[in-house]
């Protein structure tokens, strides 16, 4: 992570203990003002985010998420704002401090209608106070329509510390989930904002601490942190003038299969737009001459077999492995002559899927792997589906059984190694197109060969890789980005502190 700064992820339970704890020590108030403080937030991020609204529906469930949406439409009603208030689980079963926020909106003259099955939501901006953080399991009716109403209105959605029906731990979809413009979540931030599915639900998510440190309590370890963009400030210092090629490192990329030669050119080419002094291509002999057209500054040699690979490897300060590799026995003898090197590896695409036929149990210290989830549950002889249902213990466990540092791509892309785990909170959907995974593995052999340590470069890369995406789309639009234009967007971003600029 960069110097002075950490944003860390928790867990729903580790929440809900700091939580207690708080209430218990009496710090912050006891559960009612912790109560009114998150309402007040997430209030104020309404009048931020839509002004101009002047009618509002709050959709209350149960527990202290509903009494959260209870206080908001008080707060709302006292600002003269018209307010619908709608009541999906009685509010005269509330207890405890839900039961005191209630008593706020009643004190306001509002009277929650009953939630009745079609029924259609008025206003100008919908506040989802239905389940938060402690759903358990799937959603269950009524509350499985009231998110399919919500989600229908075509209004805009501020969602109360998580949207209704995603998993806080795992950003999975817990059978049906509100998809909110902004979410507004309270005391520590939560990690299944930030991966998998959530992406599609969250918005824009908003943290409010509400005056408490989580990281205070150190007995409560959290989960991972978001990457932040300074990794790529710290990670590019200035040149020395006099340096030369030598001094950064030689990439080797190993791929391209006859018949699939693109990915690793792409890959190649990545790797030297990002600095390395020298990048070499060991490829099928047919993709040389595109090569040499493509980058000229790539030195491409055809390579037969495993005797043909050895002395590019022998030259080599780390190898890109994987890209256009192929399963057959061509791509057999490639990884193995990258795996006997003795040399820092990245592994991608068909390096991770011949590692887990050929070598279940290999385990490196020296090594970054880059799966997406196809490639991740074959490594752990799992599925694509259940990595994506908890992409948090998918990507301990690869790191456990790998070492290593692992990259799990996709929304949210996970990096785990021996400093934790780390979230990438940026990239969009212009990336999903071929190619840009193997541009990514390009990346981090390239930061590799610079001298970045395995796991700094994997975040490093990880987060540039993603920010240039984001530029790329701010200067160009999402659709149609091409994997081969994230390279050129890298490397405004990386000499930015240098005195340059986009």
């Amino acid at each position: 992570m960069s110097r002075g700064y950490r944003h860390p992820l928790y867990l729903a339970a580790q929440v809900r203990e700091i939580d207690r704890r708080i209430i218990a020590s009496q710090e912050a108030g006891d559960g009612f003002v912790l109560m009114q403080r998150a309402a007040l937030a997430a209030y104020q991020q309404l009048r931020q985010h839509w002004p101009l609204a002047r009618h509002v529906c709050v959709v209350c469930g149960a527990g202290n998420n509903a009494g959260d949406g209870y206080i908001i439409a008080a707060l709302a009603a006292r600002d003269g704002l018209e307010v619908s208030l709608i009541a999906v689980r009685s509010p005269e079963n509330l207890k405890g401090d839900a039961a005191r926020a209630y008593a706020m909106a009643t004190a306001e003259a509002l009277n929650a209608q009953s939630w009745q099955d079609g029924m259609a939501l008025p206003g100008e901006v919908v506040v989802d106070a239905l389940l938060g953080t402690g759903l358990g399991g799937e959603v269950r009716e009524p509350f499985a329509s009231a998110i399919a109403a919500i989600n229908d209105s075509g209004l805009p959605v501020l969602a109360v510390d998580v949207p209704s029906g995603l998993s806080a731990d795992t950003g999975s979809v817990l059978g049906a989930a509100v998809d909110a413009d902004v979410t507004v979540t309270f005391i520590a931030d939560k990690f299944g904002l930030h991966t998998g599915k959530a992406g599609d639900h969250v918005g824009r998510v908003v943290y409010r601490a509400l005056g408490i440190e989580p990281q205070a309590q150190g007995d409560i370890e959290p989960q991972a942190d978001l990457l932040d963009a300074g990794l790529v400030r710290e990670a590019f210092p200035p040149r020395r003038r006099t340096s030369h090629k030598g001094n950064h490192g030689h990439l080797l990329v190993i791929g391209g299969a006859p018949g699939f030669g693109g990915a690793a050119l792409l890959a190649s080419e990545a790797g030297a737009r990002l600095g390395a002094g020298k990048v070499s291509l060991a490829t099928a002999p047919e993709h040389v001459g595109a090569s040499l057209i493509r980058t000229p500054e790539i030195m491409a040699r055809g390579v037969r077999g495993v005797s043909d690979a050895e002395p590019l490897v022998d030259m080599a300060d780390v190898i890109v492995v994987g890209p256009g590799l192929g399963k057959d026995a061509w791509g057999q003898g490639m990884l193995q002559v990258a795996l006997d090197s003795g040399k820092p590896l990245v592994i991608d695409a068909d390096g991770l899927n011949l590692l887990a036929l050929y070598w279940p149990d290999l385990q490196r210290d020296d090594w970054l792997l880059t799966p997406h989830p196809g490639e991740a549950g074959r490594l752990l002889e799992s599925s694509s589906a259940a990595i994506e249902g908890d992409r948090l213990s998918a990507v301990r466990d690869l790191q456990q059984r790998r070492h290593g540092a692992i990259v799990l791509k996709g929304a949210g892309t996970l990096v785990a190694g021996p400093m934790g785990i780390g979230v990438c909170p940026y990239g969009n959907p212009g990336m999903a197109s071929g190619g840009t995974g193997d541009v990514l593995s390009g990346m981090l052999g390239s930061l590799i060969a610079q001298g970045l340590p395995l796991e700094q470069a994997a975040r490093t890369g990880v987060t540039l890789h993603a920010l240039a995406a984001d530029l790329a789309a701010q200067k160009e639009g999402e659709r149609g980005l091409l994997a081969g234009d994230l390279a050129s967007y890298a490397r405004i971003l990386m000499n930015l502190d240098n005195g340059h600029s986009s």
